[in-house]
C-alpha cells in the first residue's frame, strides 16, 4: 500500500492555541459583562437611539436575569414617560399601513415632532420566525435622526401585539419622542389589544377589495376613532369616495361613545402623499376634545389598570407553566385527556390545586 502523500502547503496555517484561548476568554468576558441599567437609562434620557434599542431588546428578553433588569429600567424611565401622543394604526395586510405610517411620520417630522414607530410583525406559528421588514418599507423615515423605528416579532401574545409593547412605549417617551405610532399586524384580536394602549385608534381600509361594510366586524368600527380609506388614487379614487360615504352612513347608526367624539371617515393616498394633512388635523381635533372634556386622562388611567391586571395574568401563567412539577403533571394529564380517562375540567382543577399546594410550600 503506497504511503499517503500530504501536501502541507494546501493546509491553512494553524492559529496558535494561546491565541485561541485569548479569543475564547474575551468572548466569555463579553457574555458575562454586567448590564449597567444606570448607563442605559442615562443614555436613553440623553436621546441616544442605540441605548433605546438596547433597552427594548432587554425588555423583550425572556431570561429571568434580563426580566429583573428590564423592570429596573422601566421604573427609572417612568417619571420621564406619559408625555407623548400614542396613535394605534391597524388594517388588514396589504392595506398599506407601512406606506401610510411613513407618509404620516414624514409630515410630523416636518412639523418638528420626534416620531417613534413600534411595528409589530406577525410571527410564524410554525417556525416562530418573523421577517421584521418594516424598516425596509419605510426607507425615507428610517433615515431621519428624528425618527425611531423598531420592528418586533408578535410572538405568542394576544392578537399579534408584542407582549412588551407597553414597556417599549415608556422607553420611547423617556427618550423624548413626541408621537408614538403602534402598528398592528391586523389579524385576530390585535385591534383590541392596541386599542387598550393608545390615545387615538385609526382603522385603515381599502375600497373595491371586498372589504366594505359586509366584510367588517362591528367591534372594530366601534373601537375606531377614525376610518381612513387608503389608496384613493388612479382608478380607485371613485371607489374610495363611495366607500367613504358608505362608512359614514354606517357610523351614524352607532351611539356617541363616552369620549363624546363622533368618528369620521377620510380618504387618502399614502403613496401619492394626498390627504395625510387632513388625517393629522382630524387627530388633533380628537385630542383637543378629549383633553378638554377629561376623557384623555381618564382613558390613560383605565389603560394603566388594564395593564396591571394583564401583567398579573401573564406572570401567573408563566409561573404556572414553568414550574417543574407542573410540567411533569401536565404531560400526564394531557395524555389522560386525549385518551378520555379524565375530562379537561377535572384535569385543570387537579393541576391548579397542585400549583396551589406547591406555592404553599
Amino acid at each position: 500500500m503506497p504511503k499517503e502523500i500530504t501536501n502541507k502547503t494546501n493546509h491553512p496555517s494553524k492559529v496558535p492555541s494561546s491565541t485561541n484561548h485569548q479569543v475564547i476568554d474575551r468572548f466569555k468576558r463579553l457574555q458575562q459583562k454586567e448590564i449597567s441599567i444606570d448607563h442605559i437609562f442615562n443614555d436613553i434620557v440623553s436621546k441616544n437611539t442605540t441605548a433605546l434599542s438596547k433597552g427594548i431588546t432587554l425588555i423583550e428578553s425572556t431570561q429571568q436575569e434580563h426580566v429583573e433588569k428590564a423592570q429596573q429600567l422601566i421604573e427609572k424611565c417612568l417619571p420621564y414617560a406619559n408625555k407623548s401622543i400614542r396613535i394605534g394604526i391597524t388594517g388588514v395586510p396589504g392595506v398599506g399601513k407601512s406606506t401610510f405610517i411613513e407618509a404620516l411620520g414624514n409630515l410630523l417630522l416636518d412639523k418638528g415632532k420626534k416620531v417613534a414607530v413600534l411595528a409589530v410583525d406577525p410571527s410564524s406559528t410554525v417556525s416562530y420566525g418573523s421577517i421584521l421588514g418594516d424598516k425596509t418599507r419605510m426607507e425615507s423615515l428610517v433615515r431621519s435622526p428624528m425618527a425611531f423605528i423598531r420592528p418586533s416579532p408578535s410572538g405568542n401574545s394576544l392578537g399579534g401585539v408584542a407582549q412588551k409593547t407597553r414597556e417599549s412605549i415608556i422607553l420611547c417617551e423617556a427618550a423624548g419622542y413626541d408621537i408614538i405610532i403602534i402598528e398592528t399586524v391586523g389579524v385576530g384580536q390585535s385591534e383590541t389589544a392596541v386599542h387598550g394602549m393608545v390615545d387615538f385608534f385609526l382603522l385603515l381600509k381599502l375600497a373595491g377589495a371586498g372589504d366594505e361594510l359586509q366584510g367588517i366586524k362591528r367591534g372594530i368600527i366601534e373601537m375606531a376613532d377614525a376610518i381612513v380609506i387608503n389608496k384613493a388614487d388612479g382608478d380607485n379614487e371613485k371607489r374610495a369616495r363611495e366607500a367613504k360615504n358608505q362608512f359614514r352612513k354606517a357610523l351614524h347608526l352607532y351611539p356617541l361613545s363616552e369620549n363624546k367624539w363622533s368618528p369620521d371617515v377620510l380618504t387618502c393616498s399614502a403613496l401619492e402623499n394626498k390627504g395625510i394633512n387632513k388625517v393629522w388635523d382630524l387627530i388633533q381635533d380628537y385630542l383637543s376634545l378629549t383633553i378638554e372634556n377629561g376623557f384623555f386622562e381618564k382613558n390613560r388611567m383605565h389603560q394603566n389598570k388594564f395593564w396591571l391586571l394583564q401583567t398579573i395574568e401573564e406572570q401567573l401563567k408563566t409561573s404556572f407553566y414553568n414550574h417543574e412539577n407542573i410540567k411533569e403533571a401536565l404531560t400526564s394529564k394531557i395524555d389522560d385527556v386525549i385518551h378520555h380517562k379524565i375530562t379537561p375540567f377535572a384535569a385543570a382543577r387537579y393541576l391548579l390545586k397542585l400549583s396551589e399546594h406547591k406555592n404553599e410550600k
